[in-house]
């Protein structure tokens, strides 16, 4: 069983020295740090944590936002941990420490919770309004990135965007 830490901060200007030192006090034999938005989709060392762990692990973060941008992202990595078999922990949100019986059971009716509101039809993410959404799909429609519009309307691309997309191909929204 290995304890690995992951430390995330925005920008160039803000330093990762406090959430490493909590990480490594807290008794992680690694940190993988990175400064990038928490809004990208495609953040290397988030990735590398992430495959390395296995069974018996427990990945450590200092605060929950420093793993995900939102509930939805949140709820996603925190279930592809549980159903690989490592474990998870944040320092600073007892109820997400997944290490122990309480912890996965408050995960476990967080995302029943959402779940349930889904199959319900609760749209989930920030909603465009139709200005937005007109230019979004005349971007869209200019051949502009779909990751790079989400990121200009501050919306999931892969949560929040699928509405769009499926309005450019001619499919019903």
């Amino acid at each position: 069983m290995t304890t690995y830490g992951y430390a995330r901060v925005s920008t160039d200007g803000q330093s990762l020295a406090s959430q490493d030192a909590e990480l490594r006090a807290a008794g992680c034999a690694k940190v993988y740090a990175e400064k990038i938005s928490g809004a990208r989709s495609d953040r290397p060392e988030l990735t590398k944590v992430l495959k390395r762990l296995h069974t018996g692990d427990v990945l450590i973060v200092t605060r929950l936002d420093r793993l995900a941008r939102s509930t939805r992202d949140l709820l996603n990595i925190l279930d592809d941990i549980a159903k690989r078999g490592p474990g998870f922990k944040s320092l600073h949100d007892a109820w997400a420490d997944m290490t122990s019986a309480h912890g996965r059971l408050m995960v476990t009716i967080t995302s029943d919770g959402r779940a349930r509101a889904k199959a319900r039809g609760v749209k989930f993410g920030r909603p465009l309004t139709p200005h937005q959404r007109q230019e979004a799909l005349q971007r869209l429609g200019n051949g502009e990135a779909q990751a790079d519009v989400a990121r200009i309307f501050n919306v999931s691309q892969r949560a929040g965007f699928g509405n769009l997309h499926r309005a450019i191909s001619g499919a019903s929204a």
